[in-house]
């Protein structure tokens, strides 16, 4: 199965999606996501430019060598934008692979573990009565988990709630800002750690007095924690027993969690800025946390979440693979394979496109009471339609800025 083509498609049916769309000399297509919110045409031009050439004449079917070629043969290793396009080419091999086979791809990967996958939705709200209106109705949406974000009070805008101003919706909108003057510029939000230590508490009882102790709650603290304000938080919230808190402090330093670890019994997730396995060393062989966050999309593809999640099995760990909407229908496929193989899978985020982006990329993975399944259809289930994505041409958007209340850049 030689390669005799592989173009790359950035198209923004309300935000930007980089895929990469590899074909065969019988014919066979495979797409891959290289998604990388804010910097999309870096990953499109690797791709394009560097990556491409380098794959005509290749056998598809050798999947672990091309992902090895592309790795070590770089020199340059590791980065997002590197391994976004080597996550965007092994993803797109492993659609080949399957279709080939005439299989779904959790077929290729071991065959089903579970029925379904756990699905959690994003709950959120200006106030405790809006967020209560928000889990009822995700609940009614057949969610049966829910990560929990909150506005804080005497701030405008909250990563996570939607409602409480422009970009505040975080991985779940492109919130660039047009100046009047000049090319978009992101959006910059005021931040104050204490005000939200304060209050976070205080949503989770409220939310546990209204739906009870069953409905698993998440929370993400989008690394903007110190390692002792996490470890407070993380002991202010044992009462309301989460599922997890997730990334508590800053991913770069993993021994931070150490101190957190010492101090509290909920459970940790962290990885979704992560962008390969080596990463997370430190964390998985000191069982620093629960739950690998990294995306599909972002880690170097099917391939190297898989061995990913392998490593973590070892010492107990489990998956939360990132799925927000800067994650295309491609990049979230990909994830629902490995969540219905894996033994060690935990929850998947779910968080659902737009019906312009389904006009773009036509999917066959379904959601029905709390489960999602990555359909059984052969490969990955998901189908570009080229025509559509032509009518969405690339938008330059960005990612907001975090400052503190004396104007210091902080984590965002």
């Amino acid at each position: 199965m030689k390669i005799t083509a592989a173009d790359t498609i950035v198209t923004s049916p309300g935000r930007n999606f980089v895929t990469l769309r590899i074909t065969t000399e019988d014919g066979l297509t495979g797409l891959g996501d290289g998604t990388l919110n804010g910097r999309e045409l870096a990953v499109g031009s690797y791709l394009a430019d560097h990556v491409a050439p380098l794959l005509i004449g290749r056998d598809a079917a050798r999947i672990e060598d091309t992902w090895q070629y592309l790795y070590r043969g770089a020199y340059w290793r590791r980065g997002p934008v590197t391994m976004a396009a080597v996550a965007a080419v092994d993803t797109a091999l492993w659609d080949i692979k399957a279709k080939a086979a005439g299989m779904p791809l959790y077929q290729l990967l071991g065959g089903a573990s579970r029925t379904g996958a756990l699905a959690y939705g994003h709950a959120s709200g200006r106030d405790v009565p809006e967020i209560l209106d928000s889990v009822r109705a995700h609940l009614a949406q057949g969610y049966r988990a829910l990560r929990i974000q909150s506005g804080i009070p005497g701030l405008d805008s909250v990563y996570g709630v939607a409602a409480s101003g422009a970009g505040s919706g975080g991985h779940d909108d492109d919130p660039a800002r047009r100046s009047a003057d000049g090319p978009p510029r992101p959006v910059e939000e005021v931040w104050d750690t204490r005000a939200y230590l304060r209050h976070v508490p205080r949503v989770f009882e409220a939310v546990r007095a209204e739906f009870g102790p069953e409905l698993p709650l998440l929370h993400d603290g989008h690394h903007r924690m110190t390692p002792i304000q996490a470890a407070g938080l993380g002991k202010d919230l044992e009462p309301y027993d989460l599922f997890w808190l997730e990334d508590a402090t800053p991913a770069e330093d993993p021994t931070a969690l150490r101190l957190v670890r010492q101090h509290t019994t909920t459970p940790l997730a962290i990885g979704e800025v992560f962008n390969s396995p080596h990463d997370y060393g430190v964390l998985l062989s000191e069982r620093l946390i629960d739950y690998v966050r990294s995306a599909v999309t972002h880690v170097g593809g099917v391939t190297a979440m898989r061995k990913l999640l392998d490593l973590a099995a070892l010492y107990g760990i489990r998956s939360g693979i990132h799925g927000p909407t800067d994650i295309s229908p491609v990049g979230m496929a990909a994830a629902l394979h490995l969540d219905l193989a894996v033994h060690n899978f935990g929850i998947q985020e779910y968080t659902k496109h737009s019906a312009r982006t389904l006009e773009v990329f036509r999917t066959s993975y379904r959601f029905s009471e709390g489960l999602l399944h990555p359909s059984d259809q052969p490969g990955l289930g998901v189908e570009l339609d080229e025509t559509a994505a032509a009518r969405f041409p690339y938008t330059p958007a960005y990612l907001p800025v975090n400052r503190l209340m004396d104007g210091t850049v902080h984590d965002w």
